[in-house]
């Protein structure tokens, strides 16, 4: 059960989104609010007034545009938190120790790098530096989501500290599948093949495993703040409207909040608040405890990682409710950076074909915000993130098996498109999808399948021309 002076905040903050409804969009039916949005003029400020002009290596670093006095203060602090390295305890800081038992990064920086979008490894054995590996057996936990492995939890931690075994590696190879676009001209598309090594327990036997990259950070504050009430419209689980595509709401398990809520954040909208999303990597990615997660990322059956645990634990969790906030608010206020090249006429093409494809029917151009907020300069925004935050099933081909709360194992939350097409010049690549198989914009969409199996055969049938326009408009966001 979530506690402190920091968690009593979030709750209230949870409790006013929840009563501010839709800010008069839910008050119409589905299909007027699916409309209303998508008829909204996409404007270069993708972020609304939090929108920042940046397109260099650290586009996804600055706090948002319209910012209240006093609020960059506690950025900063917040940013400072993100980038520590954490060390084991006991330290010559103490704020700053606690890593492990066991973890994958020694910060928040460290998968996420300037913000920005994690990467498979350049090549098979190479160290996975910002990317994991969820874990789960089938069943449900006691909220009904993923089951956790007995012995290796809900992820493989590759790293642990001094004393401890970390718990294994997972090493990926790629195998290339050719296809051709409907004017016969080739492509190839890799698919990710992922085994284990130096497994510290034993094999894992009848685990299921889901490859995920580190998402770039902007805009969360803006997407943890559209009321409840407009996902629930724009869903459609029964596909009444007749075309194909039937979002989902996933309803989650909000450890801080201690109720189900809507899921709008990991690859499968498998959590719900930006701080349940920090709190959990704390804990499963750099082995932090918080008042959220009070107990170490330790089984039963890992004797040496509990022992180092006990001998280290001191009084209270290893991030203050006081960090915490900070680190939430940090979060929450990353700025959008603006759209680039908006007059190109490519860019203007390439948004029409991109509506004409279908491609919006999940990336919802237009979101609002209502009169509550997360932070209070989110409040009464439209901003464009192209993304629905529903679940959406596609196909066998991105398929990885593995039921996350509602999400079954081929179904995906649709991912934001903003700031995809900064990626290469913030984080230097352009892999693309949950597990970073694409190797940009086309491969991405050819992946697509299930629902979006439509607007993949409309992009893979078009000439080069519009092929190259639909990807300039996606790299202008």
């Amino acid at each position: 059960m979530a506690h402190g002076r920091y968690l009593a905040f979030g709750l209230a903050a949870a409790g006013a989104l929840t009563a501010a409804g839709a800010a008069g969009i839910a008050s119409s039916s589905g299909d007027g609010v699916r409309a209303a949005l998508i008829g909204e003029k996409v404007t270069p400020m993708l972020g609304g007034d939090t929108t920042r002009v940046a397109a260099a290596g650290t586009s996804f670093t600055f706090l948002i545009e319209n910012a209240q006095p006093g609020r960059l203060r506690v950025f900063q602090f917040g940013n400072r938190l993100f980038n520590t390295n954490w060390v084991q305890a006991p330290g010559s800081v103490k704020s700053f120790d606690g890593l492990g038992p066991y973890f994958n990064r020694v910060s928040c920086a460290g998968c996420h790098t300037f913000d920005g979008r994690g990467r498979p490894p350049e090549n098979t054995g190479d160290p996975m530096e910002s990317i994991l590996v969820r874990l789960s057996v089938p069943g449900e936990d006691e909220h009904g989501g993923p089951k956790p492995h007995e012995i290796y939890g809900d992820q493989l931690s590759d790293r642990a500290i001094h004393g401890v075994t970390p718990e294994g590696r997972a090493l990926i190879a790629w195998e290339e599948l050719p296809g051709a676009y409907g004017d016969g001209t080739p492509y190839t598309l890799r698919k990710p093949l992922v085994t284990f090594a130096d497994l510290a327990f034993g094999p894992l036997d009848g685990a299921l495993f889901s490859v995920r990259v580190a998402p770039q950070m902007i805009g969360m504050g803006l997407l943890e703040s559209v009321p409840e009430e407009t996902l629930a419209a724009l869903a459609d689980p029964d596909d009444a409207d007749g075309d194909g595509v039937s979002g989902r709401v996933n309803m989650v398990w909000s450890p801080s909040a201690g109720t189900m809520l809507p899921g709008r954040f990991g690859w499968k909208a498998n959590t719900a608040r930006a701080i349940d999303q920090t709190t959990g990597a704390a804990l499963g990615d750099i082995g932090l405890t918080t008042s959220v997660h009070p107990a170490q990322n330790c089984t039963a059956a890992q004797a040496a990682c509990r022992a180092a645990f006990d001998q280290s634990a001191g009084e209270g969790p290893e991030i203050s409710d006081a960090f915490l906030e900070k680190l939430v608010i940090y979060v929450q206020a990353l700025a959008v950076p603006r759209q680039r090249g908006e007059n190109d006429p490519a860019v203007v093409r390439g948004e029409a074909l991109f509506r004409a494809a279908g491609c919006a029917a999940c990336h919802m151009p237009t979101l609002k915000t209502g009169a509550e907020a997360v932070l209070p300069e989110l409040a009464n925004q439209t901003f464009h993130p192209f993304t629905d935050l529903l679940l959406h099933d596609m196909g066998p081909g991105l398929a990885d098996g593995r039921p996350d709360f509602a999400a079954s194992g081929s179904e995906w939350r649709t991912p934001p498109l903003w700031g995809l097409g900064l990626v290469p010049r913030v984080n230097g690549h352009d892999l693309l999808l949950h597990d970073g198989r694409a190797r940009g914009f086309a491969e991405a969409i050819l992946w697509h399948g299930g629902e979006a199996e439509g607007a993949k055969e409309a992009f893979r049938t078009m000439d080069s021309e519009d092929r190259n326009a639909l990807v300039a408009f996606l790299g202008s966001l």
